[in-house]
């Protein structure tokens, strides 16, 4: 007869070699440790000897739990923990002190769950807690002076504190799918708005292939405006272009570019 019982799905095991051959360099020097995607149901503790590295993904895995040991990255910088089935955070999270960017979004969190000692992330500057259990933020968030994105999406809340809504240097709240009532829907609608598929970029920071591209798509434009009765003032930007959705593929090498400004 079998001892024990089930304890649910066995996911992969990490080793340190596995670990240390998961290491990237990001686009500005910073060392990346990607585990994401590979089966794990468990924090591996192996990682703790590579706890200087500067960016940690653990997204796309099954993990339920962070430990408190989550604080031996003093150096992390970027955080990802998003797709998981995570029901609670560590109150060590606060430690964390260089942290600019946290995704915990779409796990089981729920605000009672959620630990106060996010307020700490004082450099925190991308916050993603969409697609959780939350009905409540807590007004303490309201502390994250850096905050400039913040995603509040597919969750359970009715209202959204004032010390968060006023924050200095938010740019973008994204609060949609939240059982607001009707008469409070258009205070938490973002007030900038956006086209999504479009981003503006410096030449420099494109690759040749997508930099000919958006050059081929300048020049049709500026054949456009030749037909067309110029205006007697024009907006001009020499230096940025309009990839769309061609850049896409190449944030990635300049999401961290503007931080470090």
């Amino acid at each position: 007869m079998a001892k024990g019982k089930g304890k649910g799905p066995k996911g992969k095991k990490i080793t340190l070699k596995t670990a240390k051959n998961s290491i990237r360099i990001s686009f500005d020097g910073g060392r990346r440790l990607d585990l994401s995607k590979m089966g794990i149901t468990t924090f591996p503790k192996c990682i703790l000897k590579l706890a200087d590295v500067d960016e940690l993904d653990l997204s796309r895995n099954m993990l339920k739990k962070i430990p408190n040991s989550i604080e031996k990255f003093q150096k992390l910088r970027w955080l990802d923990l998003h797709s998981n089935q995570l029901e609670e955070l560590p109150k060590t999270v606060g430690t964390l002190q260089n942290l600019f960017y946290l995704n915990i979004c779409n796990n089981k969190l729920t605000s009672k769950n959620l630990p106060e000692e996010l307020n700490l992330l004082k450099n925190l500057r991308i916050l993603n807690l969409g697609l959780n259990c939350l009905d409540s933020i807590p007004p303490t968030l309201g502390a994250l002076k850096e905050l400039k994105e913040l995603g509040l999406f597919d969750n359970f809340l009715t209202t959204i504190p004032n010390s968060v809504k006023r924050l200095p240097k938010l740019q973008k709240m994204n609060t949609e799918r939240n059982p607001f009532p009707e008469s409070k829907k258009e205070e938490y609608v973002d007030p900038i708005k956006r086209v999504e598929s479009l981003y503006l970029v410096q030449e420099k920071d494109l690759c040749c292939s997508c930099l000919k591209t958006c050059q081929g798509e300048r020049d049709k434009l500026n054949k456009f405006k030749n037909i067309m009765p110029c205006p007697s003032k024009k907006l001009s930007f020499p230096l940025l272009l309009t990839p769309n959705s061609t850049a896409m593929d190449n944030q990635e090498q300049w999401r961290l570019k503007d931080e470090h400004l």
